[in-house]
């Protein structure tokens, strides 16, 4: 083979080995933060303002700003519909909108493939966005009392 030919044969392996570099990484961070693929395990240690980057921002955003595109991401941020605890977790609790839920018991996890959450971790995410993002509201759910609103029945099956 000549050195021409060599040369021409690196020269076209580069941008190959680059694309294939690039495809992987993309492949890779595909799933970092989608809540399909949250182990119980792994949000379990998580506070409420974690819980939020970790599942909640990908689709509010990081300041809760909301977005619009591909589907619509009602804004947290100065949201009026936060002065009551309730409606704020039985949204988290049952989903709304095409929102996944996240109370579904953990065994329900991969069919809706939605991260489960415990009362406790809802109170969390509802404690920290009820206090953040220029919502000025007491932080004092608790997880009794997201256990004693309507979790999502043990049928359910898909997003809501």
């Amino acid at each position: 083979m000549s050195r021409l030919d060599a040369q021409a044969k690196r020269a076209l392996a580069a941008p190959k080995m680059v694309m294939l570099v690039l495809i992987a990484a993309a492949a890779a961070g595909a799933y970092a933060d989608d809540a399909s693929f949250t182990s119980h395990a792994g949000v379990g240690s998580m506070s409420g303002a974690e819980i939020y980057d970790h599942i909640c921002s990908g689709c509010h955003m990081a300041g809760g700003q909301g977005a619009v595109g591909a589907g619509f991401y009602p804004k947290l941020a100065g949201d009026k519909k936060l002065v009551s605890w309730e409606y704020v977790a039985l949204t988290v609790l049952n989903g709304r909108n095409g929102m996944p839920p996240f109370g579904l018991p953990a065994d329900q996890m991969m069919e809706t493939r939605a991260a489960h959450l415990s009362d406790a971790q809802i109170a969390d995410v509802v404690n920290y966005l009820r206090s953040h993002f220029d919502n000025n509201y007491k932080a004092n759910v608790t997880a009794k009392g997201v256990a004693a609103l309507p979790h999502p029945p043990t049928s359910l099956m898909g997003p809501q």
